[in-house]
């Protein structure tokens, strides 16, 4: 189990998940550099709303937000979501992602990350009789009136039961 496995799993009791989520995200030194910010999430963690602040960390030459740091701001946050969501039963993995920049970001930018009970439903349920799934989410990096798209990134997820991919793991281990 990881340090920040154990962290989190120790802080639920105190503060919840939701609350450990968002305060885990934005004091980690893996998130803070992106420069971006969860500003709220809900207490199922079926929604999580990010802000990418422009500012003198994250300018690029052209004066516009840094395409490293619109990846960063919404790269971990699917799989990680996606992980708690699903619980400690599942493998959950970025697979990979592909980002579409549109226009140059000279403003804040925000991004919403959003399962439905639906969607999360329908992964347990494709896992009762496939054994590893693929499911990909979408992402916009938008204004804050959510109108005008500068970036969007589609981020592959690979999902598995754990007793299988335990499996998998020693069967490849044995080649």
């Amino acid at each position: 189990m990881s340090v920040y496995k154990k962290l989190a799993k120790f802080g639920e009791q105190f503060i919840g998940k939701s609350k450990l989520f968002k305060h885990g995200f934005n004091y980690s030194p893996m998130y803070r550099r992106s420069t971006a910010r969860i500003v709220s999430i809900s207490e199922d963690l079926l929604q999580v709303k990010i802000k990418l602040p422009i500012s003198y960390k994250n300018k690029n030459y052209v004066n516009s937000i840094f395409g490293g740091s619109m990846f960063a701001a919404v790269d971990p946050i699917p799989m990680i979501q996606l992980m708690h969501l699903l619980g400690d039963d599942f493998v959950v993995w970025d697979k990979s992602a592909e980002i579409f920049f549109k226009k140059p970001a000279r403003e804040n930018l925000y991004a919403d990350f959003i399962f439905t009970t639906t969607e999360v439903d329908a992964i347990v349920n494709r896992l009762k009789t496939e054994s590893e799934i693929e499911v990909t989410k979408r992402t916009q990096l938008t204004n804050h009136e959510r109108t005008v798209i500068y970036c969007e990134v589609h981020k592959t997820i690979y999902i598995a039961g754990k007793a299988f991919f335990k499996e998998k793991k020693k069967l490849r281990n044995r080649d």
